[in-house]
């Protein structure tokens, strides 16, 4: 063991510049065999003068060489270790000294270093015969100092660790000698020192030792048994000491070499001399054959240069009694083109951005022939063009760089084809395809079919609806395609466009984010981004047009006659009416657009439907025919005003109309009519404090009104006084101009309150044709007060009868608002 650590701590290395290129170097490390599997071999960045962090930016690494699977480099610590247990003897045979060769390459820029392993033998194989026994028939008539063959131990180490030297067993006819073959192959020959004597000892065992000169020594011994014969004093020898031969490593089965041809000059059966092989190493007997009789060596296996260049044979001839001699035969392998060139990838960067520059490596080639001579140089070409080329700096090896500008829209992937071709007759090719990937960069922006959408939605949406799906495509891939739809941040009627509507970020569907209304607003302008996940991202913008479509969602408006809540409104058609006497005039308008705002009007009820028409387009209603005296003073018509929109809507308007000469007749048949009366049974003390706080403002309201009432009537008073001209004043009044049609007479509306604060007030017109009467349901009782009222105001002379009546009304409003009070109060 003290050995082996003297090895490992004691390496040798020699660095040597190499002519062919100054980035390169070759080491020599000398190792012994059978070391553990991690052990050190050398510090290669110590002993190249480089820096760790150099080796692991240049991806430092084995690539070829000889037997290099059984080294590591670790390019952490800058070391070349070993990979896995190294057998000199299996890597090597007999050849020394024994090493392999190996290249370390770097990137960035290219280094090539060779570095040269010396493997170192150990003493781990023991001296071994190729029998277990040696028997030997020897003639009594031997004489002193004949010899015996014993042939050779075979120790598969070398130097001092291969054999050394034989032992013989002690005897007293026998002495070892020990002699070399011309190739150095030691062998032992027994000597005969004392005549035999076979009738007092005719068989002689003994013990042939073979030792190596290792430490520790190691031995092996064969036995050796001599059988006593008669007359056989003349050993075989061979006419030469050393045959050569050629042949071509491609050549047949069967294929003669040579014949090796040894004489004996003893006769009869101690004459015949028959042939074997001798140490025999490796696989030569499955190569070669040898006849044992005629000496014929002939090929039996498959020869290859690449792995053995020649082979040594030991040939053995021997006669009858044991007496034998020894040759050796050289056979020389002769090269063919056999061998196709061999591409190995180094390095390869796949996929390459499309912006690369010019110049930039792709890939990293070693090419090798296994040939020799001019069938082993190769020649490397780039089939068919490319946007790349081949350059090489470093004998066997390529790179690949980019000689055109890279577009991954145009061509997303290269397949480069590169041919080694040697320069054998016939040349031999071999072909390395490469796929090599374009890696994307963001140089495309998003892009739209159009520069603007149009969307149609109809107004009351429910929120959330989709209304639009936007579709961008981006030319890049994976990320730098991934699009982002964005709204853009703009005002609409005052208020965010992201409070109309939003856009959903991954599938660019456009989303109402309120119900819209078509009769507020006809269309939503918007403008979208769309935007790529680049760095930086690329942004194409697109304009959105939402026109909104009305719906039939509003039923038409009657505008007149006005529906009050519990007034009684009637139109006063005389007896005297012919056919087509204008009535009145349903006003109706409706806030959508299109069909849906077309109006039409028919008579759904009437009290009697053969008096009275409505025109379907205008509203109108005439008489149909003459009014005679059979017909009731009071008509009720109903009028269905109708849109047309699918579905239509409509509203429905009452008209009462009464058909009458005298006022009377008409109060008379009106009178019937009764107020709805609708109490709330869970009114609280807080409605009564409001109904007491809105009586004292209603008091406070009538007593300004008969204060400028007052204040008027004594302006009027000094006015008719003086000499002034009197200017007369006519109360404001709504004439038909015969466009519309929709007020045919003159109206004049004037107010009256009542004693009773819970019923609606005598509301009637002084009207200039008396067409109009507005009725309050008591009306029996109020009439008559109402014109006496009335005379008394418009009475310049009756001021103090406009205070008493003033008076009057404000306690009755009092004492009808304690009863209201009280009734509540008591209810509750």
């Amino acid at each position: 063991m003290s050995f082996f650590v003297y090895i490992i701590y004691h390496v040798l290395f020699v660095v040597t510049v190499s002519a062919f290129s100054s980035i390169s170097a070759q080491i020599r490390y000398s190792v012994p065999e059978e070391m553990k599997k991690g052990s050190l071999i050398g510090n290669i960045a110590h002993d190249l003068g480089l820096d760790v962090k150099r080796m692991r930016a240049g991806r430092a690494r084995i690539v070829s060489g000889e037997s290099a699977e059984y080294t590591e480099l670790k390019t952490d610590k800058g070391t070349l270790v070993v990979n896995e247990r190294i057998d000199r003897e299996q890597l090597c045979a007999e050849i020394t000294p024994c090493s392999f060769t190996l290249e370390i390459i770097l990137d960035n820029p290219v280094e090539l270093h060779h570095v040269t392993v010396e493997i170192l033998d150990v003493n781990d194989h023991s001296p071994t015969f190729p029998k277990e026994e040696i028997y030997l028939e020897i003639s009594e008539s031997a004489t002193p100092g004949a010899r015996f063959l014993l042939g050779s131990a075979d120790d598969p180490d070398v130097g001092l660790n291969a054999l050394q030297n034989y032992i013989l067993s002690q005897s007293d006819n026998f002495a070892l000698k020990q002699l070399s073959r011309p190739d150095g192959v030691k062998y032992a020959e027994m000597v005969l020192q004392k005549p035999l004597d076979r009738e007092q000892n005719p068989y002689i065992s003994l013990t042939l030792t073979a030792v190596d000169g290792g430490n520790p020594q190691r031995s092996g011994n064969v036995k050796i048994a001599v059988v006593v014969l008669d007359v056989n004093d003349n050993a075989p020898v061979f006419n030469q000491s050393v045959y050569r031969a050629t042949v071509y490593e491609n050549a047949h089965k069967g294929t003669y070499i040579t014949t090796v041809n040894a004489s004996d000059a003893d006769s009869g059966s101690n004459g015949q001399v028959t042939y074997s092989f001798a140490n025999l190493k490796g696989n030569v007997a499955e190569i070669f054959h040898l006849d044992e009789s005629t000496g014929v060596i002939t090929l039996s296996g498959v020869l290859d240069y690449e792995k053995a260049k020649k082979y040594e044979i030991g040939i053995e001839a021997k006669d009858q009694g044991g007496l034998g001699g020894s040759a050796k035969v050289i056979v020389d392998l002769i090269d063919i083109n056999d061998n196709l060139p061999t591409i190995s990838v180094m390095s390869f960067s796949s996929p390459v951005a499309e912006d690369a520059t010019l110049g930039t490596t792709i890939a990293i080639l070693s090419v090798k022939d296994l040939d020799s001579g001019e069938n082993g140089l190769v020649s490397c070409a780039i089939n068919p063009p490319t946007p790349f080329r081949l350059q090489s700096s470093l004998r066997n090896y390529y790179t690949i760089v980019t000689d055109a500008a890279l577009d991954r829209e145009h061509v997303p992937e290269y397949n480069i084809t590169v041919t080694a071709t040697d320069s054998g007759s016939p040349p031999l090719f071999s072909k390395k395809h490469l796929s090599l990937k374009v890696s994307d960069v963001n140089d495309n922006p998003p892009r739209f079919l159009k520069g603007s959408y149009a969307a149609r939605v109809i107004e009351n949406n429910s929120p959330g609806l989709s209304i639009f799906r936007l579709s961008a495509h981006d030319a890049d891939s994976n990320q730098n395609a991934r699009i982002s739809y964005l709204l853009e941040e703009t005002n609409v009627a005052g208020s965010p466009v992201s409070s109309y509507v939003s856009v959903n970020a991954d599938s660019g569907v456009v989303y109402a984010v309120r119900s819209f209304d078509y009769e507020q607003m006809k269309n939503v302008q918007v403008c979208v981004k769309a935007q790529d996940g680049g760095s930086p991202p690329l942004s194409t913008n697109v304009t959105v047009d939402i026109i909104i479509q009305d719906q039939n969602d509003n039923a038409p408006q009657v505008l007149y006659p006005v529906q009050t809540g519990g007034s009684v409104v009637a139109e006063i058609v005389p007896r005297s009416a012919d056919v087509g006497y204008l009535v009145t005039k349903v006003v109706a308008v409706d806030v959508d657009s299109g069909q849906n705002a077309w109006l039409s009007y028919k008579l759904q009820k009437a009290t009697d439907r053969a008096l009275f028409e409505v025109g379907p387009q205008n509203g109108e209603i005439r008489t149909v025919r003459q009014v005679t005296d059979k017909d009731a003073v009071k008509q009720k018509l109903t009028v269905v005003v109708e849109d047309n929109g699918q579905p239509s809507r409509s509203a429905v308007v009452n008209i009462n109309v009464a058909v009458a000469d005298s006022f009377p007749e008409v109060v008379s048949e009106f009178s019937d009519f009764t107020l709805s009366k609708e109490y709330n049974d869970n009114l609280t003390f807080y409605l009564v404090l409001a109904l007491a706080a809105v009586s004292f403002l209603f008091i406070t309201t009538v007593v300004v009104i008969i204060s400028v009432k007052i204040y008027r009537w004594r302006q009027s008073r000094i006015f008719y006084q003086s000499s002034l001209p009197v200017i007369p004043y006519y109360p404001p009044g709504y004439a038909d101009t015969g466009v519309t049609g929709t007020l045919p007479h003159m109206y004049n509306y004037d107010v009256c309150m009542t004693t009773n604060s819970r019923k609606s007030d005598c509301k009637y017109s002084t009207l200039g044709g008396q067409s109009v009467l507005v009725v309050d349901p008591s009306f029996s009782d109020t009439l008559q007060r109402a014109m006496k009222e009335n005379n008394l105001l418009e009475d310049p002379d009756s001021p103090d009868l406009v205070r008493e009546c003033l008076k009057l009304s404000i306690c009755c409003l009092i004492f009808t608002d304690i009863q209201v009070i009280f009734k509540l109060v008591w209810r509750q």
